[in-house]
């Protein structure tokens, strides 16, 4: 095939046999083995991060899960209704169907034809949108496995909040209490967009906790659920950083073994790259 949108004999290549292609080429750099060391710290910091997560999630579960159930039912009609609101926006429907929509026209738009800056651009913005999808994707999938194999109730699930009502194994949406899967989502967004973009760590820290409390405001969660959960999420997206950042695929390694984001296209190329595929 060439460059320039042919077969070698001169065929024109329709664009599902370039999309086919895009998908084929990009998961088979995902699952290529790691071209950079390993990443130093990683496990160590996701180790102590879980320790304290166990400590503080039993310290919750023995003095805090309860009452704070309790007393959020207590809470004003409007807070409620406040949370109620916000609280969709901890779904992961919000990150992986813009970030999959992004990713699905780049491989249909990416053509053999376009320059090869052109498809240098859409390349790296096709890095990025995969890290945030997979970055979310990954943990939470692994929540919602998870969280059917403790089987812990729900608050009010039966007739008082039961910290300790456990049914494993079990799929009824009302023992999937742990871990709370809008808490893993919200700390995998915050975590993976602190990553590629540090400047906005604090404003997806802010989403993240008020999702988090919105879980147990609207007693779908207890407290230690959205711990948990916020360990899931935020250790998920640091074990899928170092994933792609072996992989040279939007992150380095540099020789001590810390990762840091790769600089991605500006605005104004960006742009260009959009204009010439609006009107070639």
């Amino acid at each position: 095939m060439s460059l320039t949108g042919g077969t070698a004999t001169g065929a024109p290549v329709s664009w599902p046999h370039w999309a086919r292609a895009n998908v084929s080429l990009a998961m088979a750099v995902l699952a290529g083995q790691p071209r950079l060391p390993a990443v130093q710290g990683t496990r160590a910091r996701v180790l102590v991060a879980g320790s304290a997560t166990i400590v503080l999630a039993a310290v919750a579960m023995a003095f805090a899960d309860a009452s704070l159930a309790e007393a959020a039912k207590r809470l004003p009609a409007w807070l409620h209704a406040a949370f109620a609101f916000v609280t969709d926006f901890g779904k992961s429907g919000w990150f992986l169907v813009p970030t999959g929509i992004v990713l699905l026209a780049i491989a249909a738009a990416a053509s053999p034809a376009l320059t090869l800056l052109s498809r240098l651009v859409l390349a790296a913005i096709a890095v990025r949108a995969g890290f945030l999808f997979a970055a979310i994707a990954v943990p939470s999938l692994f929540s919602t496995v998870i969280k059917r194999l403790i089987g812990r109730a729900r608050p009010f699930v039966g007739d008082e909040a039961d910290p300790f009502l456990y049914l494993p194994l079990s799929w009824p949406a009302a023992y999937a209490s742990m871990p709370s899967g809008h808490a893993t989502t919200a700390f995998a967004a915050a975590m993976a967009v602190a990553l590629v973009w540090p400047r906005l760590r604090w404003p997806m820290l802010v989403y993240a906790v008020i999702i988090a409390a919105s879980r147990v405001v609207l007693d779908a969660h207890y407290l230690s659920d959205v711990i948990v959960g916020a360990f899931v999420g935020g250790a998920g997206a640091l074990m899928v950083r170092d994933w792609f950042a072996r992989r040279h695929l939007g992150f380095m390694v540099d020789a001590k073994g810390a990762v840091h984001p790769l600089p991605g296209p500006s605005w104004s190329r960006i742009k260009r790259v959009a204009r010439s595929l609006i009107a070639p």
